[in-house]
């Protein structure tokens, strides 16, 4: 299935020996005991790819935030265009690039309005996420960015956004949602720097919000 040039496709990631077994050292510090204090990160690998690894290889849910300081979090309604996404839990995503965009997207200072999605397709050899970023098109040229947290939270109580179809294609997103509180086990400090898709974050027309969610969903062009 080919899609749309407007869709990011996540950079490929080779972890050696010694790199995965750190990232599993790092785990197993805040399984053993949940950290109070963001992790300390030296690792020269890009952080985007211990946070990948964690949801992928552990099944962990991540949640972006500039909030650093959050000891659990509670479901809220949220304002989304997709009934999913239309409830009121606790969000997080099974991807690690997904969660940094709303780690260092700075919201609180610049309101705004954020189009976002992270897909895989289903019928490849090997899914791959690809994504979309979009913020208010008169903001991107002010960079509204900051300093963020991403949180590693336990995906017990998390359920999957069931998948949709284009074409007889199985597409599955790597939302998550959760109806009940969740305390975080960790917590990674994100700069803007280390969104691997800094660059590439797009600009939309808030009025026309609903149709590029209506783009994204069918496989067609963006609006102008």
């Amino acid at each position: 299935m080919l899609l749309p040039d407007y869709w990011l496709q996540r950079p490929a990631i080779t972890l050696d020996a010694t790199t995965q077994q750190h990232f599993d050292e790092l785990y197993q510090q805040f399984t053993e005991q949940p950290q109070q204090n963001p992790l300390s990160y030296t690792l020269s690998a890009p952080k985007w790819q211990f946070l990948c690894y964690l949801a992928e290889h552990y099944q962990l849910a991540l949640h972006g935030s500039g909030n650093p300081s959050i000891e659990e979090f509670e479901p809220r309604q949220p304002l989304d265009l997709t009934d999913f996404g239309n409830q009121k839990a606790v969000y997080a995503a099974v991807d690690g690039i997904w969660a940094m965009f709303f780690a260092i997207v700075d919201r609180d200072n610049y309101p705004m309005s954020v189009s976002n999605a992270c897909i895989r397709i289903m019928n490849e050899e090997n899914p791959i996420p690809y994504y979309f970023f979009s913020i208010s098109r008169n903001l991107l040229p002010q960079k509204p960015w900051r300093e963020g947290t991403v949180y590693i939270l336990p995906s017990a109580s998390f359920t999957a956004q069931p998948p949709m179809y284009l074409e007889n294609v199985e597409i599955r997103t790597a939302q998550l949602a959760s109806f009940t509180p969740v305390a975080p086990l960790a917590r990674i400090v994100v700069k803007p720097e280390d969104f691997p898709f800094l660059g590439q974050i797009r600009g939309h027309d808030d009025a026309r919000l609903g149709d590029y969610a209506k783009a994204m969903q069918t496989g067609a062009p963006l609006p102008d």
